[in-house]
């Protein structure tokens, strides 16, 4: 039986998984969505939620405990102040995973990585679309 052993370990060595890992979380809060598979995105879940808790917990040590995860300091820094201040009123859940179908060269199940309550989101959903269904062409 299974019970409560540890993670996917994805098909790589311990250091090449904690390292895609902390890649992964460090795009995903960049840029606040990522397309990667199903495993891939249950895995770096975990780890974007804790980063993004020590932030709204601010102070240098847990700074320092964000850090051992995310490696660019302008995304701590985003961390630190932006997402601290949008996930201010949040209890936890602040990814979501959706998913979008198979690939096309391995039939794996991918999967959209992102932040709630994005502001690019409610962008997108306020564009107006033209007849044909298609969101309408910036000049």
């Amino acid at each position: 039986m299974r019970h409560r052993v540890g993670q996917r370990k994805l098909q790589r060595s311990t250091e090449h998984r904690l390292s895609m890992l902390r890649n992964m979380v460090t795009s995903l809060l960049e840029h606040e969505r990522i397309q990667t598979t199903v495993p891939k995105a249950k895995e770096a879940r975990p780890l974007a939620e804790r980063v993004i808790t020590l932030g709204k917990r601010g102070g240098l040590a847990n700074m320092r405990l964000a850090s051992r995860t995310v490696r660019s300091k302008a995304v701590l820094t985003k961390v630190f102040e932006d997402l601290k201040e949008r996930y201010a009123e949040r209890a936890g859940g602040y990814t979501r995973i959706i998913r979008l179908g198979f690939r096309r060269g391995d039939a794996a199940e991918v999967a959209l990585l992102e932040l709630v309550d994005r502001p690019e989101a409610a962008k997108e959903a306020a564009e107006p679309e033209n007849a044909e269904g298609k969101k309408a062409a910036k000049k």
